[in-house]
């Protein structure tokens, strides 16, 4: 199999989660897909070939300042976010783009409100802003442990059990206001089995170099696998929409995850049709004149 931009386009459109629709990461998304005689190393040169692409759009977008891009991403323990965007992005300028990862909030970031700490790093115009977790962790780990949901020191008559469908409308409209200031959001769920992640934990445990990656706590965590999966399902059911959709991507093979990755990306930018920022007649003046100078 050749693959191309065509191929991959609809590859990806198979991954977006559908707007206002119920989904089942079970029964609707595979986590992983084989592709017919294509071997690590084609992919390899695929994904270099995109993030050459993906260099050009992004450099347009840094000089047009017209736009910007939120990148979310949101996963599993061991699906892979950290590589994704560590090879992804590698190719971009880093002028515009930055990546910034949320863990347990701070005793600062509980006393405002749940958005408050990734709003105040969104992407500027002419920017890349990559959250390794995001906002969403407001309506995923709080399900799973309300005990978090306690420690935000809401007034109680808020913790009702309406809360997270409020909070799905609050984020809905707040990526909705971001599109609106020209900051598109693309999101994106690394769908990884339950035995691939088995597998990678035990890979962190038996190799020293990968110890670093790997709490006691994860396997705690993966005790309530079935209720992670609850939680992701609800939330993209009721937060993927036209305006800012959710890509579920196979994530048990990380080479393919990380050129479907890069390809959203590139054709996102792409969409855009971006261009470099046109110059006045006197500007070009100037330009000339310089260069007379430059070449006496």
């Amino acid at each position: 199999m050749k693959i191309d931009t065509k191929n991959l386009d609809a590859m990806i459109d198979k991954f977006v989660a559908p707007s206002g629709s119920k989904i089942s990461l079970k029964k609707d998304f595979a986590t992983q897909i084989k592709l017919q005689d294509v071997n690590k190393e084609e992919l390899k040169s695929a994904l270099e070939a995109g993030k050459a692409l993906l260099a050009k759009e992004q450099d347009k977008l840094y000089a047009s300042r017209s736009h910007g891009l939120l990148v979310v991403i949101q996963a599993m323990d061991a699906a892979g976010k950290d590589s994704t965007i560590k090879h992804v992005m590698s190719g971009v300028n880093p002028q515009g783009c930055q990546v910034s990862s949320f863990k347990a909030p701070s005793a600062e970031e509980l006393n405002h409100d749940y958005l408050w700490r990734c709003s105040r790093v969104a992407p500027e115009r002419g920017y890349i802003g990559i959250f390794n977790r995001s906002y969403y962790e407001e309506v995923l780990i709080t399900k799973v442990h309300p005990e978090f949901l306690v420690k935000q020191n809401l007034p109680p008559e808020l913790r009702d059990k309406n809360i997270y469908k409020r909070r799905y409308e609050e984020i809905n409209s707040y990526e909705k206001y971001l599109v609106n200031n020209g900051i598109s959001v693309l999101k994106f769920f690394l769908h990884v089995s339950k035995d691939e992640q088995r597998k990678r934990f035990l890979e962190r445990i038996d190799l020293q170099e990968k110890n670093w990656k790997f709490s006691a706590q994860d396997a705690f965590e993966r005790e309530r696998w079935d209720d992670y999966q609850d939680a992701y399902q609800q939330c993209i059911s009721s937060t993927s929409t036209k305006l800012a959709p959710w890509y579920v991507v196979p994530a048990d093979y990380k080479p393919l995850t990380r050129l479907f990755v890069a390809h959203v990306i590139y054709k996102t930018l792409k969409d855009l049709k971006l261009k470099y920022p046109a110059i006045t007649s006197e500007q070009r003046k100037q330009l000339i004149e310089a260069k007379e100078m430059l070449e006496k």
